[in-house]
C-alpha cells in the first residue's frame, strides 16, 4: 500500500477549492448566495454585528469585507443601522430576505455535511472537524 500523500497544505488547498465550488453551486441553486455570503449572513446573525466584528468572525480584514457587505446590502439581505454608541459605526442586521436566504440554504448545507460524513465516516468527520478547527484557531 503506498504512503499517504504528505503534502498537507497542498491537499487542504485542493480540498478547500473543490468543496467551495461544490458548496457554492448548491447554495446558489438553493438560495441565490455563495458560501462566502452565507458565512457572512451566519456571522451577522439575528443579533447583528459591526463590520469590524464581521471581519473578525470571518478572519478577514475589515477592508476585505466592505465589498461583500455592499453586495449583501444591495441584494437586500443585510441592512445597515446606526450604531447606538459609536457615531462612525453601523450595525449590520439581517433583513427578512436575509433570514429567508439562510433558511433556504440550510437544507443544502445539511445535505453537503451529510455527504462529507458519508465520505469520511463518523470518526474521520469528527477528527477532520477537530483538526481543521485547530488550524483555523491557531496563531501563525
Amino acid at each position: 500500500m503506498p504512503e499517504p500523500d504528505q503534502r498537507l497544505f497542498f491537499l487542504l488547498q485542493r480540498a478547500a477549492h473543490r468543496l467551495r465550488v461544490a458548496a457554492d453551486r448548491r447554495c446558489l441553486a438553493a438560495a441565490g448566495i455563495t458560501t462566502a455570503q452565507l458565512g457572512a449572513l451566519f456571522a451577522v446573525g439575528a443579533g447583528g454585528s459591526t463590520q469590524r466584528e464581521l471581519a473578525e468572525q470571518l478572519g478577514q480584514r475589515e477592508s476585505a469585507v466592505t465589498a461583500m457587505v455592499t453586495r449583501l446590502v444591495e441584494a437586500g439581505l443585510v441592512a445597515k443601522q446606526p450604531h447606538p454608541r459609536e457615531h462612525r459605526a453601523v450595525v449590520l442586521r439581517l433583513t427578512a430576505a436575509g433570514e429567508e436566504a439562510l433558511a433556504r440554504a440550510a437544507p443544502a448545507i445539511e445535505e453537503f455535511n451529510a455527504r462529507l460524513l458519508a465520505i469520511l465516516g463518523d470518526d474521520g468527520f469528527r477528527d477532520t472537524a477537530e483538526g481543521v478547527g485547530k488550524l483555523a484557531r491557531s496563531e501563525w
